[in-house]
């Protein structure tokens, strides 16, 4: 029964792609661009979940092996069909539809600073293009250690939104922005805007209620002096004390932005929870739980075990730069009860 399964379910993943790959294939080959092009990209489609069924179900016996191509042949494939496309790029750098193609290549091979670049030439091409805007934004906070998104993210979320008032994922991430600024009341309201395009009772209408109900506990939570209180939640709930080493004290300056963060213990970099506050109100106590995640497949409750850690930035920027004060708490359950402890005493090189 469950290899028919996996087999009926690579199958549906694939004629999905395809599905959406085909009319970006008609509609190149009457722009006149070669057949060859789409085709190659059609076949990422079909051999990435195919293949990886194949191995999933089979990989239980090592003889089964023996008659499986290899994981390591799979990547080959889409590798060569990727530099196949870039190389194609390289020669008809205006193709838009080359770009986004390779863009979203890229975001599903785990690739997100060349999306990233892939989505900023479209932009170039077409500075209105808001499938574009939206993925940069995506591209750039994936890429970032905390998933944050960035002042010209946000631009371009609140120019997609404003060009295309139901673009779903734009409304999504634009709401995540506000969140992470602490403008909670606006997140909401984000959020409530994207909600009735929503299937009622769909996971994706759930996260989005269940984010809704964060902000506004956030919006109506009263700021504590010294500490990031926790929102109503469910989940888990990691306390962390934050102090600077006497030694680096001096190094503190008005206007530094202090970063508490949990990282999967096995996993991307990316934090499944921070929180951003003003270092002046070290030291500190910050609660870490779900809703101060990215996204709801990305949070404190998704992993058994994860690392804690702080950063003092004195430019207020997400990503690491020298300079930086740091603090390691180590590796916790994400279920414990007992505050862990984060002293800042190292200088980021």
């Amino acid at each position: 029964m469950k290899p028919l399964f996996y087999m009926a379910a690579a199958v549906m993943i694939a004629v999905a792609l395809a599905l959406l790959l085909l009319p970006l294939l008609r509609h190149g080959r009457q722009a006149g661009r070669p057949r060859s092009l789409f085709v190659l990209m059609l076949g990422i489609a079909l051999v990435v979940p195919i293949g990886a069924a194949l191995l999933y179900w089979r990989i239980g016996t090592p003889v089964a092996l023996n008659g499986v191509p290899s994981q390591a042949q799979t990547v080959t494939d889409v590798n060569k069909a990727l530099d196949e496309l870039r190389t194609h790029l390289a020669a008809q750098p205006n193709d838009v539809q080359g770009w986004l193609l390779l863009a979203q290549a890229d975001m599903d091979m785990q690739q997100p600073e060349q999306a990233r670049d892939a989505y900023e030439q479209v932009l170039k091409l077409k500075p209105d293009n808001t499938t574009a805007m939206v993925g940069w934004a995506q591209a750039d906070s994936t890429a970032r250690p905390d998933h944050h998104i960035s002042d010209r993210g946000r631009a371009l979320l609140e120019r997609a939104v404003q060009l295309e008032p139901d673009n779903q994922r734009g409304l999504w991430l634009l709401g995540i922005s506000e969140f992470q600024q602490g403008r909670f009341a606006e997140a909401a309201s984000t959020w409530r805007t994207l909600q009735p395009m929503l299937q009622a009772g769909s996971t994706v209408a759930q996260a989005v209620a269940q984010q809704i109900a964060m902000a506004d506990a956030r919006a109506g939570a009263p700021a504590a002096s010294s500490s990031v209180a926790a929102p109503l939640s469910s989940g888990p709930a990691l306390q962390v004390n934050v102090s600077v080493a006497p030694a680096l004290k001096a190094k503190l300056a008005a206007g530094d932005t202090l970063f508490v963060y949990a990282r999967a213990e096995n996993g991307p970099p990316m934090p499944l929870a921070v929180a951003r506050l003003d270092a002046s109100r070290l030291p500190a106590t910050v609660t870490l739980t779900d809703a101060m995640s990215m996204l709801p497949s990305k949070k404190l409750s998704s992993v058994p075990r994860v690392v804690i850690g702080a950063r003092i930035s004195h430019r207020g920027n997400a990503m690491p730069q020298a300079g930086d004060l740091e603090g390691d708490g180590g590796t916790v359950d994400v279920d414990s009860r007992t505050p862990v402890q984060v002293v800042i005493d190292k200088v980021h090189d």
